[in-house]
This record gives C-alpha cells, sequence and structure tokens, in this order.
C-alpha cells in the first residue's frame, strides 16, 4: 500500500490497521527518506543559491531524482497519491535546508493540487497529470500581472477561446521560477468581456508557451526562488482550460494548499534558525561551565513560537482532510476565515521565531558567515508576511470574520 491519498481524509482515527498499516508507515518512511535525501544536498548548496541569487539546481535536481514533484497524483495515474500532510512535512523538511527550494516544490504542488483536485474526468488533464508523474515535471505559477498588487482574485488578461484553442498574453508581474519549469498553472479572465474575477484556470505545457523577462529578482530574501516578472504569450487547446470556475478551485484547493504547504516551508525556515541557535547556546555553555550567555532566554521564546506554528500548522490540515469532500464546510466563511488566518498567523510566527533566535545567540547570529549565521534566514523568512501580503490577507477577512458566528465550544 502506497501514500495514502487526501481524499481518504486522513485523521489519526481513520490510519489502517493490521498489514495495512506496516504498508502505510512503510510508504511513509520512504518519502521522508527520499526528501532528507535532498534536504541534504539542499543544505550543501544553500548558501550559495542565496549569494549568487541562482535556482537551486542540484536540490531540483536531486527532488525529480527521488521522484518528489508527482507524489500527489493518483496511484492510477502514476503517482503515490500523496495527501496534504506528507508534502508539509516534504517543505518543513526542505525548510530546514534551503529555504528557496522549500518553497519552489510548496509552489509546485499547489499547482499539481488543483489540477489533481479539479482535472479528474478530463481526459487533457489526467495526461498532464501523467506527464508530471513520468516527467517529474515542475509546474510553476502566475497568479499576479501588471499592477494589480497581488490581488489573485483579479485577472487582466483573457483567455481568449475560439475554435476549440485558446490564446492568452498576460503581463505576469511575477512567475517564480519561470524560466526554470516545465509548465506554468495561471489565472485568466475566462473572456474579454468577462469581469476582472470571473476567472478561470489555465494548464499550459512548455511548448505552449513563450516568456519574455520584463523585471529581475534581486531582492532581500528567497532569492533562489528566481521570481522574475515575464510577459506570458500562450496557446494550446480549450482543453487546458480547467472546467470548473477559479472560484472552486481557489475556495477549495488554491489557498488551503498555499497557506497549509507555504507555512510549512516558512516554519522550516524558522526550525533551521533554533537549531544552529541551539548548537551554538550548547557550545558556549560547554565552554563555559554550563554558564549561557545573556541573550539565552530568548531561546525559549523561539523553541515556543515555533511549537505554536506547528500545532497551527498541524491542526488546520487535519481539519482541511477531514472535509476535503465537503464543499459546503469548505466554502463556509469559518473554514475560509480559519485557513486565511493561518497564513497570517504562521508567517508571523516564522519571523517572531527567527528574530528570538538571532538575539539568543548575538553576534554570532548576527554575522554574515560561520556555522551560527541566522542571516539568511532572517531574511529569507521576511518574505512570509509580504508574500501575499498580510495586510491584504486581513483586510479581506474583515467581512468574513463578522459574519463567522463564534465558536459554541472548546472543540466545535
Amino acid at each position: 500500500m502506497t501514500i495514502i491519498n487526501v481524499r481518504e481524509a486522513e485523521t489519526r482515527s481513520h490510519m489502517p490497521v493490521g498489514p495495512a498499516a506496516a504498508g502505510f508507515a512503510d510508504a511513509k518512511a520512504d518519502l521522508v527518506r527520499r526528501t532528507a535525501t535532498v534536504a541534504a544536498i539542499a543544505a550543501t548548496h544553500a548558501d550559495a543559491v542565496d549569494r549568487e541569487a541562482s535556482y537551486p539546481a542540484a536540490a531540483m535536481a536531486a527532488a525529480r531524482e527521488q521522484r518528489l514533484l508527482g507524489v500527489l497524483v493518483p496511484h492510477e495515474l502514476g503517482g503515490e497519491g500523496a495527501s496534504i500532510h506528507d508534502v508539509m512535512e516534504m517543505c518543513y523538511t526542505l525548510g530546514r535546508a534551503c529555504a528557496s527550494t522549500a518553497m519552489i516544490v510548496a509552489m509546485h504542488h499547489v499547482k499539481v493540487a488543483c489540477i489533481v483536485r479539479h482535472g479528474r474526468g478530463h481526459a487533457w488533464m489526467e495526461g498532464m497529470m501523467r506527464r508530471i508523474a513520468r516527467d517529474q515535471m515542475l509546474m510553476g505559477s502566475s497568479t499576479t500581472e501588471g499592477n494589480n498588487g497581488g490581488n489573485v482574485r483579479s485577472s487582466a488578461a483573457p483567455a481568449e477561446v475560439a475554435d476549440g484553442r485558446f490564446h492568452l498574453v498576460r503581463d505576469a508581474s511575477v512567475i517564480s521560477y519561470g524560466a526554470e519549469c516545465d509548465g506554468i498553472v495561471t489565472t485568466a479572465r475566462r473572456a474579454a468581456d468577462a469581469a476582472g474575477s470571473d476567472q478561470v484556470l489555465v494548464v499550459i505545457a512548455k511548448e505552449d508557451y513563450a516568456l519574455t523577462p520584463t523585471q529581475g529578482w534581486d531582492v532581500m530574501g528567497m532569492r533562489g526562488t528566481r521570481s522574475i516578472g515575464f510577459k506570458l504569450e500562450a496557446s494550446g487547446s480549450a482543453e487546458q482550460i480547467v472546467a470548473e470556475p477559479y472560484d472552486r478551485v481557489h475556495t477549495q484547493t488554491m489557498v488551503p494548499f498555499a497557506h497549509l504547504t507555504w507555512g510549512s516551508a516558512w516554519t522550516g525556515v524558522a526550525a533551521g534558525a533554533v537549531e544552529r541557535t541551539q548548537k551554538f547556546l550548547r557550545k558556549v555553555a560547554r565552554g563555559n561551565g554550563g554558564q549561557m550567555p545573556p541573550g539565552a532566554r530568548h531561546f525559549g521564546l523561539a523553541k515556543a513560537s515555533l511549537a505554536r506554528a506547528r500545532a497551527l500548522l498541524a491542526a488546520n490540515a487535519d481539519r482541511y482532510a477531514g472535509i476535503y469532500e465537503d464543499e459546503r464546510a469548505l466554502a463556509s466563511l469559518e473554514f475560509q476565515s480559519a485557513i486565511a488566518g493561518l497564513k497570517v498567523d504562521v508567517s508571523d510566527l516564522a519571523v517572531e521565531t527567527v528574530m528570538a533566535a538571532l538575539r539568543a545567540n548575538g553576534l554570532s547570529g548576527y554575522r554574515n558567515d560561520g556555522e551560527f549565521s541566522v542571516s539568511r534566514h532572517l531574511r529569507d523568512v521576511l518574505s512570509a508576511p509580504i508574500m501575499i501580503h498580510n495586510d491584504r490577507v486581513a483586510a479581506n477577512m474583515a467581512t468574513a470574520n463578522l459574519m463567522a458566528e463564534v465558536a459554541p465550544s472548546l472543540r466545535a
């Protein structure tokens, strides 16, 4: 038995028993082992990726070799039927090693999750799933354009359809790892006369599009994601447009997967910083007869905020898996508020954790060199509140929070 599918609503109360449990555990352990192999390579190159703002080529080649990119594809289409929990653990492990690698893998899986959930039963989409699993295709994301400030729920460029074909020209302000990916999943206006919020999702392989760079990527952190701006021009079969309206894709899959996997990557980065600080404090204590340095109290704060982030992610993942097939529950104001709030809370906690780790190991953490530096971790994690700006998320949550009922009990 391979990794359980998220459609099976993985929770602890529904774990396999007997011989099935052994197969389940073996599959989990195998994915953990493969991920650790990639993480070890990513860690070796992380400083160079950051310093040179270069795509983490070695780590992503290892991800392909270890077949991490197709795990969400169902068994019958050549994948492993992995769950949201599996992918989150992958992103957390990679985040401890290299933030850019973790974020690329997270964004890829968000796109694959959308194809898997909303493309079943459609020949072209299922063919793409097979390709992703067989060829370990890396899927990029294009959801922002022009001057919309990261508003993913509005598109300017239409997917114009005629004679069974579509054509799309998009001013994509950001396509992370766009030059390196094998395909792109992009939002678009349904038609030239449609409202900006009337969107569709379009899946395109490398042979379907051309990219013209429009701006570079010289930033503080997450430098290896290579989130360059491009003019995107694509043409293909109308079957490459996901049949379901984008608002359903956005609510049921795009937002939950994004916030859970991104959050796992950011929390992994924070965990990497805490681990470096712990090593520093242990070394100092051994050299000073057990006496801790002045900033040591901040280490406890770092571990506490890291624990809160992990707990939030775990609870929300369990909840999402539990209601995965319940469209009404997924669309509820209460769930949508919670999953949006998760992004804000975890991104803030990740920054708080790394800042506390920095204060705990002082100058050794502040340095850009040395084994205890958390400079890269801090610059990388500062992207978390800005990637889909927390203020935008909070503003969008305001009405939903007012309308959602207050929980009547602790476990409601």
